[in-house]
């Protein structure tokens, strides 16, 4: 009704009103003024009409308000009403409930006393027939009621065994055996059951044959027929995880305790068809063969186990965990007892067979290495005084160490640290990975590596010979692959196993002294290996160093820009720098380099030391010097450089001019040596007795 009477006075004024005047007049009569005033009267016309709208509408809204508080009240009087009414009919319902549940009680405390007594009854009824020997109701004769029938037989069996045999013993012997052909019928409506199929018919049976003795037998005939057909393939361990988890699934749709039931069944496979697998497997290499016995041992626990971490996803009742370890345990433990034993004797002849099939094809009768007194005092003779003892062996190029035999040794060992962890009980495990790991010490470490470098050290020949081939650093280089290869192998395999037990920090220093022995006789081999260069280097320089290269007899025809004998020991000491660099890594190349590089500077300086020099032999030997200096640049030792650099400008005395003799001693590079090692260079020139020069240089 508002809406509409808004409609009306919004619409009324536009037939009357035009908003910028209209032509009542014409343009000619209009008059602003009057037509203003017009303009005023009809709008306060409007506003009254409006008003007066207005005031009836707000009337009416009132009134319709006041109608509408009236219906609620009327209706919160009627809900009142209604909910006093409901109270008092729950209040009744309640009454009556509790009448009808008093009711009730009453009715089973008499009707529980009549049921009983008429079960009695029935039992009575049915007792008495087996009393007299004649079984006559068709509960016992209508072999489609033998579910009846068992509940009553169990009953009557319960009952006779109460009797006294003395008056009761035909009666409870009838009893017995009607028990004994309804518990066989049961098993085999069960059995049958099973066969076509039928889960909700064996679910009965099962449900009827729980009460009675023959309820185990009734699991096992399932178990059984279970198993029939399901090891059809060539992996008995995969059909077995099948057959489990498929039982696993009906399991519950059948028995009232479907987890005792497939513990049985578990129990069943582990303990009959894997044991039986197991002992065929094992037996028949267990005293022939130690490599497939072990594998093979190694391969069935594992898929063992793995077997059991499936199963651990069923339930199996309270423990699972003790359950299905024990099986494992049951099955292998007459093979884990000696396990280690096994282990330790295979991986011994194995290592000893590589190491001979090794030696064997370098035609290479291994020298017995001795150990004890005289030895013991030969070797500390050796790192004290780094002379050879003994006669020098001649190795051909040999160096008796091969990556091949140190792979299959590691290789070897590493299935051994696999198998350990695998067979092993956790309390013995770090006592068994350190047995493995002396037997690697013992083959790779003391008979391979260690042996060849005392053969290695035994080739080395002195350091007078002529021409020796030095293949020491080959040896060297070699020895330190392979020693990388067992220390990862220590790391990635030992470590694990011993991490938590004592056997860790013996383990740690056993492996300390065999390092510190192979860097003995590294550094013994490495020193004596340099000497010979040192030798080497000697009989070039005495072969091709003639005195007459720096004190020549035409001094001004010398075409050559540096000696003979710089060039070849320059190019030897090339090649010994470049195979030391391939020879070994990290720290120790600086180390061996720079060692050689300051006998490289005694050598040279000591041979210089052995010539007269005139002024042309002196810019030959300043040459020559440059020559060795630019070699030693290889070394990449920024300390032999400086010892090149300082004889470099020692050999610049013997071609300054005795005037400039002072002036170049205290120069940059020669200030600070002993005036005795000046003089020394100074007193090789040809000239030195000559006036001049010795009053200069005092």
């Amino acid at each position: 009704m508002a809406a509409h009477a808004a409609t009306e006075v919004i619409s009324e004024p536009t037939d009357k009103y035009c908003m910028g005047g209209g032509s009542r007049g014409g343009p000619e009569g209009f008059d602003p003024k009057k037509e203003f005033i017009n303009h005023i009267q009809e709008l306060q016309l409007m506003d009254e009409r409006i008003q007066r709208k207005v005031e009836k509408l707000e009337q009416q809204c009132q009134k319709e308000a006041k109608e509408f508080a009236k219906k609620v009240q009327e209706l919160q009087k009627s809900n009142q009403v209604a909910f006093q009414h409901f109270q008092e009919l729950d209040e009744h319902i309640s009454y009556v409930a509790t009448k009808v549940c008093h009711l009730g009680d009453q009715l089973e405390g008499v009707n529980t006393p009549r049921q009983r007594a008429v079960e009695a009854q029935k039992l009575m009824k049915y007792f008495n027939e087996f009393l007299d020997g004649e079984l006559k109701s068709e509960v016992f004769t209508n072999s489609e009621k033998i579910k009846e029938a068992a509940d009553i037989i169990q009953k009557l069996h319960l009952i006779a065994q109460e009797l006294p045999f003395d008056r009761f013993s035909e009666v409870k012997s009838k009893i017995a055996s009607k028990y004994h052909d309804l518990e066989c019928q049961l098993i085999q409506e069960f059995t049958s059951a099973q066969r076509r199929g039928e889960i909700s018919r064996m679910r009965e049976v099962a449900a009827v044959l729980l009460h009675f003795k023959g309820y185990s037998h009734c699991v096992d005939v399932y178990i059984k027929q279970c198993q029939e057909g399901a090891y059809l393939r060539n992996d008995i361990f995969e059909d077995a995880a099948i057959l489990c988890l498929r039982v696993n699934k009906q399991v519950g749709d059948i028995f009232s305790n479907p987890e005792t039931v497939l513990a049985k069944l578990i129990q069943n496979v582990f303990e009959i068809k894997l044991q039986s697998f197991v002992k065929d497997q094992l037996e028949e290499c267990r005293k022939s063969d130690a490599e497939p016995y072990l594998k093979n041992l190694y391969d069935l626990y594992t898929r063992t186990t793995s077997l059991s971490s499936k199963l651990m996803e069923f339930n199996l009742g309270t423990d699972k965990q003790t359950f299905l370890s024990k099986l494992i345990k049951s099955i292998f433990i007459s093979y884990l007892e000696n396990y280690i034993e096994v282990e330790t004797g295979y991986l011994k002849s194995r290592s000893a067979m590589i190491l001979q099939r090794y030696y064997d094809s370098k035609n290479h009768q291994k020298r017995s290495i001795g150990t004890g007194g005289i030895q013991d005092l030969k070797e500390r003779i050796r790192q004290r005084t780094n002379l050879p003892l003994g006669p020098s062996i001649d190795t051909h190029g040999e160096t008796f160490l091969s990556q091949e035999v140190v792979v299959n040794l590691l290789q070897e060992t590493k299935q051994a640290f696999e198998r350990c962890h695998r067979l092993s009980d956790p309390s013995d495990l770090p006592r068994n990975a350190f047995r493995i790991f002396t037997i690697l010490v013992e083959f790779l470490c003391i008979e391979h590596i260690d042996y060849a470098l005392e053969t290695g050290l035994a080739g080395i020949p002195s350091s007078d010979s002529r021409n020796a081939n030095l293949y020491f650093l080959d040896v060297v280089q070699q020895a330190n692959t392979i020693f990388h290869l067992f220390d990862k192998q220590f790391n990635d395999h030992l470590m694990p196993l011993i991490s938590s037990s004592p056997k860790l920090s013996e383990c740690l220093q056993k492996k300390k002294e065999i390092i510190e022995q192979m860097e003995m006789k590294l550094d013994t081999g490495i020193d004596r290996t340099l000497n010979c260069m040192i030798g080497q280097m000697k009989h070039i320089l005495a072969a091709e160093q003639k005195k007459t290269d720096f004190k020549p007899e035409d001094e001004n025809n010398v075409l050559i820009q540096y000696t003979n004998a710089c060039v070849k020991v320059c190019a030897y000491v090339r090649k010994q720098v470049e195979k030391i660099k391939n020879s070994m890594d990290g720290k120790n190349v600086d180390t061996v380099l720079m060692e050689l590089g300051v006998r490289f500077h005694r050598l040279i300086y000591e041979h210089l030391q052995q010539y007269s020099y005139s002024c042309m032999g002196g810019m030959l030997a300043i040459c020559d010097v440059a020559e060795y200096r630019k070699c030693a640049k290889d070394f990449k030792i920024p300390m032999v450089l400086h010892l090149f650099d300082t004889l470099h400008a020692l050999c610049n005395l013997l071609v300054v001019a005795p005037d400039n003799l002072k002036q170049v001693c205290s120069g940059e590079q020669l200030a600070n040596l002993d005036k005795n090692i000046l003089h020394s260079f100074v007193q090789l020139r040809a000239d030195y007795r000559s006036a001049r020069l010795a009053r200069h240089f005092s």
